[in-house]
């Protein structure tokens, strides 16, 4: 099997080892071999990408669009074939994967638009005779450390804006899904950007990403992950005087109301909750009930999630994927004992399951699962389980949903399923978190606006749209005597 080498200064490198990347669904089927890095490579990349740095942040905005906007452009004419790949290393169903592809190919033709459309301000001085001018330059090389679970649209909507302003990049992606980066970087690669402006890095988090954060020649790091990693980063970062920024957990709350549209209802929530596996930062694995709809609200979910057919992320007909790998299996199975033992109800599911198909292929199949009668002190409330693992508070009235649904370190993404415009509009106000859905699921966003959150989840700048330039850019100010 041909192994899968590092990009470094235009060049494809072999790492000091291999691994193979394996198929969650089916796990006798090996994707490839892709390399593990070391330190010495990081040096390597990071010593290109400085090299790189003054000729292409100082090149011509329209050479960067051209750049952007062809590699939008492969990556959408390729999208059924990314997504495939997608799916089998992910676990993610192919039409999400398909879904999750052409979202990347958007991203960097919106950043390719973004290169042209970079302002700045002019400014009278308080002083007669004097010009102000306020611009924004590149910060340097950037270190992008991106997470498993959206293994090219989150590389693209940090490599994307970060090219477009001008900077050079190093890339570590997640050590479970690189081949979805490598197809990225072959496509970056052969977009006509100069050789060490983008480099791939694959490797151990251990090894790749504490040698990128603590490289004196990194002028910023941005990440998306665990809590635990993302305060360790945003530690050594502050030492160090980097620029940093955090994507990390979440708890998100989906409030149901006794006024809401119960099949909406329903459907958001299980769209929020146990799509993608429940592997989304931005999944509802909080579901908050008002008294009167609590019964019929279990009832019909219960229904809903009996018809989710769980198999190959790859056959047609499958509704949720496997959860990614063995590890993530065993933690989701051990909150299920958690939530047990604090004597939550198990309402469905709670086990590992066989593919739907009758394939007898093995994988790490988890089945939809359901507490009811769960209270917001329970670890299963308070803990982020990142699987198909959701859990019902019931209350009894908006301003306990309220109370109830702020009440965590997490302020990630939060949903209300409403009739009442007075309700939805208070709710948007007083949610304590960055991203507010009005009877949609929470999980679902739009390339072209800011992600992010509040409290733990988040920390620096957002991502996305045209905020990105808040943490991939500097703001300077110049003074001119006429």
């Amino acid at each position: 099997m041909t192994p899968h080498h590092n990009l470094i200064n235009g060049q494809w490198t072999p790492g000091a080892s291999c691994a193979p990347n394996t198929n969650p669904s089916d796990l006798s089927d090996v994707i490839g071999e892709y390399a593990q890095g070391d330190a010495a490579d990081v040096q390597a990349a990071v010593a290109a990408a400085t090299a790189a740095f003054p000729v292409w942040s100082t090149s011509g905005i329209q050479a960067r669009h051209d750049a952007l906007d062809r590699i939008g452009n492969e990556i959408l004419a390729r999208k059924e074939e990314l997504g495939d790949l997608l799916a089998r290393e992910e676990g993610k169903t192919r039409p999400e994967a398909i879904g999750e592809v052409a979202r990347a190919g958007q991203i960097f033709k919106f950043f390719a638009g973004e290169c042209l459309r970079l302002g700045g301000e002019a400014l009278p001085s308080v002083r007669p005779g004097i010009g102000v001018e306020i611009t924004r330059e590149p910060i340097g090389v950037v270190g992008l450390i991106t997470p498993w679970n959206f293994p090219i649209a989150i590389p693209a909507w940090k490599i994307a804006p970060a090219l477009a302003f001008g900077n050079c990049v190093v890339l570590k992606p997640a050590d479970l899904v690189p081949a979805s980066a490598w197809a990225l970087a072959e496509i970056i690669h052969k977009s006509g950007i100069p050789a060490g402006v983008f480099n791939l890095v694959m490797g151990r988090g251990r090894v790749i990403g504490e040698a990128l954060v603590n490289h004196p020649g990194v002028a910023a790091i941005s990440f998306t992950g665990s809590v635990g990693v993302g305060r360790g980063i945003a530690e050594a970062c502050v030492k160090s005087g980097k620029k940093v920024q955090l994507e990390m957990g979440g708890k998100n709350p989906q409030v149901v109301l006794d006024d809401a549209d119960l099949p909406q209802a329903v459907e958001l929530s299980a769209q929020s909750g146990f799509y993608s596996t429940g592997q989304r930062c931005t999944a509802s694995s909080r579901l908050i009930v008002t008294d009167r709809i609590y019964p019929a609200f279990i009832a019909a979910l219960q229904e809903r999630m009996a018809r989710i057919k769980v198999g190959d992320a790859r056959t047609a007909g499958t509704d949720m994927g496997p959860v990614v790998s063995q590890a993530q299996l065993e933690q989701d199975l051990c909150y299920v004992e958690i939530a047990k033992a604090e004597g939550a109800q198990l309402a469905a599911g709670g086990s590992r399951v066989a593919c739907h198909t009758g394939s007898g292929k093995a994988g790490f199949f988890m089945a939809p699962t359901l507490f009811v009668d769960s209270t917001p002190a329970m670890r299963i409330n308070r803990e982020e389980v990142f699987g198909p693992v959701a859990s019902v508070i019931r209350v009894k009235d908006y301003e306990e949903a309220l109370h109830v649904a702020n009440d965590t370190p997490f302020g990630l993404s939060a949903g209300i399923a409403t009739t009442s415009l007075k309700l939805a509009t208070h709710f948007k106000r007083h949610s304590q978190a960055g991203m507010v859905m009005v009877n949609l699921p929470t999980a679902g966003v739009d390339y072209h606006v800011p992600f992010g959150g509040r409290k733990g989840s988040s920390y620096g700048p957002r991502e996305q749209g045209r905020y990105a330039q808040e943490f991939y850019t500097t703001v300077k100010t110049a003074y001119t005597l006429a």
